[in-house]
């Protein structure tokens, strides 16, 4: 009896295995052939992704050349005519340079309505803050230093500070801008040129003020991305790190259909 009890048990397991094994296969996730869509899909998807930025030395030629003519302008003796073309007796006091001296900071937020730009609006907050920073640093240390006599008799001709800071917006959306919609990008130029001249015209600055002004606030704009872009992405790389090892996601299939496995470990 015992030997015909034991084929018949070793029958049952089998039976009893196979189906253990159908059922394993029902919900087991069977990963599917790799693609490049399934590759992309199971990556984790980046918190903070990266942004590539090439900086060119080419880019530092404009504000190099205003600046050293702003100095040649102010330094040389005899050379009065250039530095303020011509001064007038009286003048009509108008506050719109006062005005958009500040403004032209946000000028970038503002073709956001009208045009694509490069970066989000959160990269070009910290890109304005920082330039400005910056900015505010190389001209008024330079109006205390050089203190250069105003056209109306006052201190801190040196550089313009006005001219700087519509040229710094305005050289912001330039670069946002200039890929997407060229016409756009030089607009704000335009204003600051008003800006400028209106300081010139107002006998508040020397013409040789209003363009190291316009150098101080491009160099600003450009040495902001400069520094700006490695910082943000070696954040992004301690994000991303940190949360690649907390989140797994993946593509899998079974029977009833296709879904994505999501896993987070808190």
């Amino acid at each position: 009896m015992k030997k015909n009890k034991q084929p018949a048990f070793l029958l049952f397991l089998s039976i009893l295995l196979l189906r253990i094994a159908a059922v394993q296969a029902e919900t087991t996730y069977i990963s599917p052939p790799l693609t490049e869509d399934s590759a992309l899909s199971a990556t984790p998807a980046e918190k903070m992704p990266a942004i590539p930025y090439k900086f060119k030395p080419t880019q530092l030629i404009l504000p190099a050349a205003l600046i050293t003519t702003g100095i040649v302008g102010t330094a040389i003796d005899g050379w009065g005519d250039y530095r303020l073309y011509a001064r007038k007796d009286s003048v009509r006091f108008i506050r719109t340079d006062d005005y958009l001296e500040w403004g032209m900071l946000g000028w970038v937020f503002v073709c956001d309505l009208m045009g694509k730009e490069k970066h989000n609006v959160a990269d070009q907050f910290f890109l304005v803050a920082l330039a400005e920073s910056l900015n505010a640093g190389m001209v008024q240390g330079l109006k205390k230093g050089i203190n250069q006599t105003r056209p109306d008799g006052a201190p801190y001709s040196f550089p313009s500070g006005h001219t700087a800071n519509a040229f710094l917006g305005a050289h912001v959306a330039f670069k946002e801008f200039k890929d997407s919609n060229p016409a756009l990008a030089c607009s704000g130029y335009a204003i600051a040129a008003f800006v400028a001249g209106s300081r010139v015209y107002k006998n508040r600055h020397w013409i040789a003020d209003a363009v190291a002004g316009a150098g101080f606030g491009i160099l600003s704009v450009e040495l902001s991305y400069l520094i700006y872009f490695p910082i943000r992405n070696a954040i992004a790389h301690t994000v991303n790190t940190k949360a690649a090892g907390r989140l797994v996601v993946a593509p899998v299939i079974n029977r009833a259909g296709g879904g994505l496995y999501l896993s987070f470990r808190f």
